[in-house]
């Protein structure tokens, strides 16, 4: 999604669009291998992040690679801008992950400051369910209606004893739902429908699979020698900021629905030092966008309750593999929009709920607790609407002063949900009362995960692979 709408912004073809779709598959193969072999170890998948659209559509538009008449020189110029900003601003993620310095600001981190945190990860999407779903309800609603049932009213039919229609709901009901599109297409039932509906209904407009060459290998360096500005790197490292917050939130998620216990400190500090490589690989490959922890497969963990991570590294190399088959993949890519929007609608409220399961543990009979919930989760919400309303009508964010670095910066923060919850709520529960409220707060429980010895299950879960825990000795 996050390519089909940058590439045409930056003047590159169906077949522009399709590369960086198979580089952005690639390289996400990569880093999701290695975040579940040497980061965190959860099983996480790792996708392309919303969260630098606002710095990438800033470079776009910026004045110097606008004024380039030919498009093809345009779209190389400004990927290789974005290349460079992606590249500098990797090392935000590095430093914090590596040096434990993510590790140590954790600490000031509850249950009850993690709450609105984790259910804003969900719920700040609201605006890509249903919404979606709207623009082909004959496709988005079947798919909703579909995916609930296998998931949940039949997920007791067994087939030899195994659960098929719980493990793959989503699978189902995706070739189900895209046959029937398929079908509406060549029939003709969107002929004469307005351009908007075509696009989001017909299985056909995506023009990627005739674009695709048979096999193409992504390299670094593909599109050339990124270029470096110190303004596009500063408003990318308000994105790497976002997605390390949103990734936290995630990660966190992942663990409750993996039936694992939360990751230590410094577990989660070294997976944020992997995602920094991650973005760094983005930024050498030209994937167009950073990475973070993909909020809808941590869903599905719930959905499907399969938590093992050799499953994730073995979908991680299907996603290499499609990416060099470059018709395969783009005939995965050729599916509506519209499908995926009505399955994140049942996803993301899922890694919702698992914010708000951390509840649990917290004493909500106190009115500090509900002041801090209360008001981090409608600003988390509130803020990054105002601003989404703001740049529609204006065309710029609110943040609009000579500085393109700064409102690139401010404008990046406040449009993300979990980042403004995280914020109010962690500064309100460390700083209203929070001497005498550890057991409100739910520090007794929390805090014999912030170690690694602290629970004996942390070893089975965290322990790095080949013995490697001998050379990186657990805190």
């Amino acid at each position: 999604m996050i390519p089909s709408f940058l590439v045409p912004l930056m003047g590159g073809t169906d077949g522009d669009k399709v590369r960086v779709v198979q580089t952005l598959l690639f390289v996400e193969g990569i880093n999701t291998l290695l975040q579940t072999l040497f980061g965190t170890r959860l099983p996480t998948v790792i996708g392309g992040s919303y969260a630098f659209m606002v710095p990438i559509i800033s470079i776009i538009h910026d004045t110097s690679l606008m004024s380039i008449e030919d498009n093809h020189v345009r779209f190389l110029n400004t990927m290789r801008a974005v290349q460079g900003a992606l590249i500098v601003a990797s090392s935000i993620q590095i430093i914090l992950g590596y040096s434990q310095m993510w590790a140590i600001c954790s600490r000031f981190f509850s249950p009850l400051g993690m709450v609105p945190v984790i259910a804003l990860v969900g719920f700040g999407l609201f605006d890509r369910g249903f919404p979606v779903v709207g623009r082909c309800v004959e496709i988005g609603i079947p798919m909703l209606i579909l995916f609930i049932a296998f998931s949940q009213y039949l997920k007791n039919f067994l087939t030899k004893q195994l659960p098929i229609l719980e493990r793959f709901a989503l699978l189902i009901s995706i070739t189900v739902i895209w046959a029937y599109a398929h079908l509406l297409t060549a029939s003709g039932a969107y002929k004469h429908r307005p351009e908007l509906t075509q696009l989001n209904c017909r299985t056909d407009k995506a023009n990627l699979i005739s674009s695709a060459p048979w096999i193409k290998i992504p390299y670094p360096l593909q599109w050339g020698a990124p270029t470096f500005d110190a303004g596009h790197a500063f408003g990318m490292m308000a994105a790497v900021l976002v997605s390390l917050i949103e990734s936290t939130g995630a990660y966190k998620a992942a663990s409750r629905l993996a039936s694992a216990t939360p990751p230590p400190a410094h577990v989660l500090s070294r997976g944020i030092g992997w995602q920094g490589i991650g973005i760094l690989l983005n930024g050498l490959f030209g994937t167009l966008s950073g990475s973070t922890v993909s909020v809808e497969n941590v869903g599905l963990l719930g959905s499907t309750r399969v938590g093992s991570r050799r499953v994730i590294q073995i979908s991680a190399g299907f996603m290499i593999f499609f990416s060099i088959l470059g018709k395969f993949g783009a005939l995965f890519a050729s599916i509506p929009f519209t499908i995926f929007a009505a399955v994140y609608c049942v996803l993301f409220g899922l890694v919702a709920s698992v914010g708000l399961s951390f509840l649990q543990f917290t004493n909500m009979n106190s009115m500090r607790n509900l002041f801090i919930v209360g008001v981090a989760l409608f600003l988390g919400l509130s803020v990054p609407e105002y601003f989404r309303e703001y740049t529609a009508k204006a065309l710029h964010g609110p943040a609009h002063t000579r500085g393109g670095w700064f409102n690139d910066f401010l404008n990046t923060i406040f449009f993300s949900s979990p980042t403004v919850a995280l914020l109010v709520a962690v500064f309100l529960d460390n700083t209203l009362d929070y001497k005498d409220s550890a057991r409100d707060r739910g520090m007794p429980w929390w805090v014999k995960f912030r170690t690694f010895k602290g629970d004996s299950r942390n070893e089975e879960f965290y322990t790095l692979p080949f013995n490697l825990n001998r050379f990186f000795p657990p805190s």
